[in-house]
């Protein structure tokens, strides 16, 4: 499954009331050390695929929602469980690293 387009529309149903945990991206397409994961980003949402969800969250289109997940500096990664926000990482990091946050 390919990463998920996440908006203030459809947050809710894809991110707090999904079945599975999620891995949101919070990024912006001018961010170096953003586009710099995107394939990182891209290689877990296949591998994982089923196992949990990779969502991307564009904070130039959805300011709402970097509000609200306090995002200050991106790249960000949101791990949700439940509806809840259960560990974040800020910055670029290996793969290695990212997914031990979801372990």
């Amino acid at each position: 499954m390919a990463e998920v387009t996440l908006t203030s529309s459809n947050f809710e149903a894809e991110v707090l009331n999904s079945d599975i945990p999620v891995l949101v991206d919070f990024w912006a397409p001018w961010c170096g050390p953003c586009k710099m994961m995107g394939p990182v980003v891209s290689k877990l949402a296949d591998e994982l695929d089923g196992r949990i969800k990779v969502g991307k969250v564009n904070v130039d289109d959805e300011g709402d929602l970097a509000a609200k997940y306090n995002v200050v500096s991106i790249p960000m990664f949101g791990y949700f469980k439940g509806g809840q926000m259960v560990d974040k990482k800020v910055g670029a990091m290996n793969e290695a690293a990212l997914k031990e946050m979801i372990k």
